[in-house]
């Protein structure tokens, strides 16, 4: 097997569905700066997601869908003095 090829940096991870709050653990590599306290007091990096299975409209079934990084550019474009 070839030296140096699986990253150093495999921990524990939270994932935190900003959209309801939902968050889940896992072992990932992900870099992030911000920590949060997990249900069993420990200290865990986090990282933050728009959207998860709990709150995809495929797995919901739900069809709203909440889009905040496109309303931005479309008003951009839509209104951007030529």
């Amino acid at each position: 097997m070839k030296k140096d090829l699986h990253p150093s940096n495999y921990r524990l991870v939270v994932f935190k569905d900003m959209s309801n709050d939902y968050s889940f653990i896992t072992k990932s590599c992900v870099d992030t700066k911000e920590t949060i306290t997990w249900e069993d007091g420990i200290e865990y990096p986090v990282v933050k997601l728009e959207i998860s299975h709990t709150s995809h409209p495929f797995y919901t079934g739900k069809m709203k869908l909440v889009d905040t990084a496109g309303r931005i550019d479309k008003f951009r474009s839509r209104y951007n003095k030529k």
